[in-house]
This record gives C-alpha cells, sequence and structure tokens, in this order.
C-alpha cells in the first residue's frame, strides 16, 4: 500500500510553485545586480569629477592621466634598451678575460665604448610618446563625440603611431611596420576565425608555425646570398657574423650563380690568409665553388659544421641571455625580487634553448651547402631558398609559443626583401614614407583588437602593450574600489557559485533557500 507522505509528482501544484518562485527570485537578482552595478558607477563618476562619465581613468585628469603613462612608458623602453647594453658590454668585458673591469664603471658604461643612449632614448620617445599620445586622444575623443565606440581606439592608435617618427632610421621603420603588419593579419584572422567567418586550409597543422618559419627563412637566406641589398643593414650583419663564411665567398658564390666573372684575387687572398699551405685554384668562370675555398683552414666539412655550431653558440650566447634576462627583470620587477634565482634560471634555460637552435641552424645551412657540393658540379641560386628552408627546420628545438613568435619575427623581414626585389625590377611603385602610413594604420587595428577582442591577439603581444599601455581599460584585471555596491555585487556572485552539499539534507533544499537575499548584509 503506498505511504499517504510520498514526494509529489513533478507535475504536482507544490513544484510549479517552486519552479515559479525560484524565477522570480533569479529575476530579483538580477534587477539587484543592475542596480548596484548603476550604484557603483555613479559613485566612482563623482569621485572623477565631470570626465568621469565617459573616462575610465580613476582619481586623475585626463591630462594627468596622459603624462603619467608618457613617463613610465619611456622610462620602463629607456631603461631596457639600457640595461641589454651593459650587459652585452660586461659579457665583452668577461671574454676578454678582463674580469676586474668589471667593477670599473668607467669601463662599463662610459660613453665611449656603450653606445647607446640616443637609441635608448630613441625608442623611449617611440613608446612613452604612443602611450602617452593614445591616452590623450582617446580622452578627447571621448569628449568631442560624447561616448566610446571602436571607432576611438582606431583613431588614436593611428595617429599616436606617428610616434615612429622617433626613428630617424626608415629600415627600422619599415620593419616595424611590416612586423605590426603580420601581427594585425594574425589578429584580423583569428577573429574571423573565431567568428566563423573565414578558415584558411592547413591552419590547424600541429606544425604550421613550423611551415611558416621554414618558408619565411627560405626567402631570408635567399636574399642574404643573391641580393643581400634587400635585407636591413643590421639584418645583414648578423646573418653575416652569425655564420662561418667570410663575405668574399659570398661575393664568389654571387656571381658564380649568375654566371659572372669571380673576382680571383680577393678569393685567393682569403684563402690565403686562412691556410697558406692551401692550392686551391679557382677559376674565374668557375660552374661551382668547392668546399675547399668555403672553408680552407679545414678539409673536413663534419668537422667544419662542427666547428659553425659551436662557435655561434659563444658568439650569440650573451646577446640572447641579455635578450631575455633584462626584460624579465625590468618588466616584472616584482616578480624577480620575489624568487630571483628562479627567474635567472628561467633565462639561462631559454637562453640556451634559443641559442641552440640558432647554432644549429647555422650547422644545418652550411652541412646542406657541402652535401650539395658532393653531388653536384654546377651551382644554382635555388639551393640556397632549400638550404634556408631545410635549416629552418632546427626551430623544432624552440617552444611551441616561441615557433610562432620566431615565425612572425622573420615573415616580415622575407615579405620586406620580396617587396624590395619587385620595386628594383619596377613591378610595384617605390612610396616615400609608406612605412609611417602603415605603422598607423596597424597601430590603429591592434589597438582596436586590443580593447574589443584582446583574446584574438598574441599573447606575448598583448601583455607587452598592456604593459607599456599601463591603463586600466588594457588592464580589466585592475582592482576596483571597495565601495558598499562593490561588495553587494561581490556577495551577489558568491551567491551564485553552487557549493557542494555536504549532507543529504542540502541536497534537497528548497529553491527559496538556495537563493536567500537575506544573506546579503543591509536587506
Amino acid at each position: 500500500m503506498p505511504s499517504s507522505f510520498s514526494k509529489p509528482s513533478l507535475d504536482s501544484p507544490f513544484s510549479l510553485d517552486g519552479a515559479e518562485a525560484e524565477h522570480r527570485l533569479r529575476e530579483a537578482e538580477e534587477r539587484l545586480r543592475e542596480a548596484m552595478a548603476e550604484l557603483q558607477r555613479r559613485q566612482r563618476s563623482a569621485a572623477r569629477g565631470s570626465h568621469g562619465d565617459i573616462c575610465d581613468h580613476v582619481d586623475v585628469s585626463c591630462v594627468a592621466n596622459a603624462i603619467g603613462n608618457l613617463c613610465q612608458s619611456f622610462l620602463l623602453s629607456y631603461g631596457v634598451r639600457v640595461g641589454i647594453g651593459i650587459l652585452l658590454r660586461a659579457f665583452k668585458l668577461a671574454r676578454g678575460q678582463s674580469y676586474s673591469s668589471l667593477l670599473d664603471l668607467k669601463q662599463l658604461v662610459s660613453e665611449k665604448d656603450l653606445i647607446v643612449r640616443e637609441e635608448a632614448c630613441r625608442i623611449g620617445l617611440l613608446f612613452g610618446g604612443f602611450t602617452g599620445s593614445y591616452h590623450a586622444l582617446r580622452c578627447c575623443l571621448r569628449k568631442w563625440r560624447k561616448k566610446e565606440t571602436p571607432l576611438n581606439s582606431v583613431l588614436a592608435g593611428s595617429i599616436a603611431g606617428l610616434s615612429v617618427l622617433a626613428l630617424d632610421d626608415s629600415n627600422q621603420r619599415r620593419t616595424l611596420a611590416l612586423y605590426l603588419l603580420a601581427r594585425l593579419g594574425q589578429a584580423a584572422y583569428n577573429s574571423a576565425k573565431s567568428k566563423n567567418k573565414f578558415h584558411l586550409w592547413g591552419s590547424h597543422w600541429r606544425h604550421g608555425d613550423s611551415l611558416l618559419f621554414s618558408l619565411a627563412c627560405s626567402q631570408v637566406m635567399y636574399a642574404f646570398i643573391m641580393r643581400p641589398e634587400t635585407l636591413p643593414k643590421s639584418y645583414r650583419e648578423f646573418i653575416q657574423k652569425t655564420g662561418p663564411v667570410a663575405r668574399p665567398v659570398y661575393q664568389a658564390v654571387r656571381e658564380c650563380c649568375r654566371g659572372g666573372p669571380i673576382d680571383v684575387a680577393s678569393l685567393s687572398a682569403y684563402i690565403s690568409s686562412k691556410n697558406e699551405a692551401s692550392h686551391v685554384r679557382v677559376q674565374e668562370f668557375a660552374s661551382i665553388i668547392p668546399c675547399s675555398a668555403i672553408h680552407p683552414h679545414t678539409n673536413s666539412c663534419l668537422a667544419q659544421n662542427a666547428n659553425a655550431m659551436s662557435a655561434t653558440f659563444k658568439k650569440t650566447f650573451p646577446l640572447y641571455f641579455s635578450l631575455t634576462f633584462v626584460p624579465y627583470v625590468v618588466l616584472h620587477l616584482q616578480k624577480f625580487m620575489a624568487s630571483p634565482y628562479r627567474t635567472s634560471w628561467n633565462a639561462i634555460r631559454d637562453s640556451v634553448r634559443s641559442t641552440s637552435f640558432l647554432s644549429a641552424f647555422v650547422g644545418i645551412f652550411q652541412a646542406f651547402i657541402c652535401a650539395h657540393r658532393k653531388v653536384a658540379s654546377k651551382d644554382h641560386k635555388l639551393v640556397y631558398w632549400f638550404a634556408g628552408g631545410v635549416a629552418a627546420l632546427s626551430v623544432m628545438l624552440e617552444k611551441k609559443p616561441r615557433r610562432s613568435e620566431l615565425a612572425l619575427y622573420v615573415l616580415p623581414r622575407a615579405g620586406d626583401s620580396l617587396w624590395e626585389i619587385l620595386v628594383n625590377r619596377h613591378i610595384l611603385p617605390n612610396i616615400k614614407n609608406a612605412e609611417v602610413a602603415v605603422f598607423c594604420g596597424c597601430m590603429g587595428g591592434i589597438m582596436y583588437y586590443l580593447e574589443h577582442e584582446p583574446d584574438t591577439l598574441a599573447p606575448f603581444l598583448r601583455g607587452l602593450i598592456r604593459r607599456f599601455l599601463a591603463s586600466q581599460i588594457s588592464n580589466p584585471s585592475s582592482k576596483i574600489s571597495q565601495s558598499s555596491s562593490y561588495m553587494y555585487l561581490q556577495t551577489l556572485d558568491a551567491l551564485e557559485k553552487p557549493k557542494a552539499p555536504e549532507n543529504r539534507e542540502s541536497e534537497t533544499q528548497k529553491a527559496e533557500e538556495k537563493y536567500n537575499l537575506e544573506a546579503i548584509p543591509g536587506l
């Protein structure tokens, strides 16, 4: 016989009344949340003054906010550049076994040996000028248009991008503009992909970033061998100093691939300087430059590759360590002070990994060139294109997030080189100061994505810009003033989080007990 105290069915009036009561309580909670949020906004607006309803900086005027951000960004970027210069100078003194000079500030930071002041000031003006003018323009646009829209971010970022004129070298401006263009394309693609508007074939590949890096390196190494004038001078010098092959050899290889006459005197002088006992004779119209001319100091290609990798590691480790350690300290000072040993260890580990990648790149490229000379009797310019692509596979030594960063770092240089080649062949027009316009447009787009779709930007770029902007908009995690309305909202959020039942009685609680508004202080 069924018990008279059995639970009512789901269709009983008691169950329907409970669901309706729960629905009403949820609606009341939402209305209360909106009221508290509006009260909090009014309190903050009253505390900030007349500009509080449209500007988002707290307790400071628009002018003070812009100047403060300008000074902070200037000091940060200036400190990073000077710190890198000092650390590189210290490595140079230590390499010369002049350890006592490390304690001599006159040798360590003298203007004669540490020529970074002008460059550091220009970099500081670039970052500081952009940050300060961006915040000032945002405030002006808010007051002029009486509203905050995505157009404000685009206009402010584009106009503030004129701060790139602080760099007097057009090659640096072009490199920076092309880098941002690649980043903007990445953000636009991520945005379209997240909205199911566009999907690039192959973007889901596990090693797509490595493939992109390989293609970019192919173009860069081809340009370095065959068209070095299309690469920035600083980048060209870096490749030259990092690699094991001398400049006269590259010149001879270039002329050999083009079918022109080789400067036999210059090449012979280089071979004699490295190995006086060498009897290598190179013809003026040779079909290929032999290995004995590429590395005359040793007859073994294997030994040459090993020596090249070792020398590259020794030459580039100080650079990579400086580029890794100084930003760790300057941009994350609190984390460094909390755990200096761990931060130093992470910097050393990442530096060794990056240096190993570059050393492997040099060794593989050299091995590919030597292997080609073992099986072929005639040189061709495409050999160096494929050699760059194969050597780029060494990027697998890097961490996965780092590979995409490297790909987007090399890609603009490859595009710049290809652009210069097409301009020299009169296929594309040569537009003066085009890099400034590209930089301004890219900054406008990047600031839009940073403010309204931050997840589309790469974490590295997003964190870097937020660190320099130092604004409340760009740092949404900044603390809100702990007003009474804020405490109400926190209480409501706590009520929404389900708690694990401690016993069977808590599982059978009624809806009215789950959403108890009396738990909120003051109600």
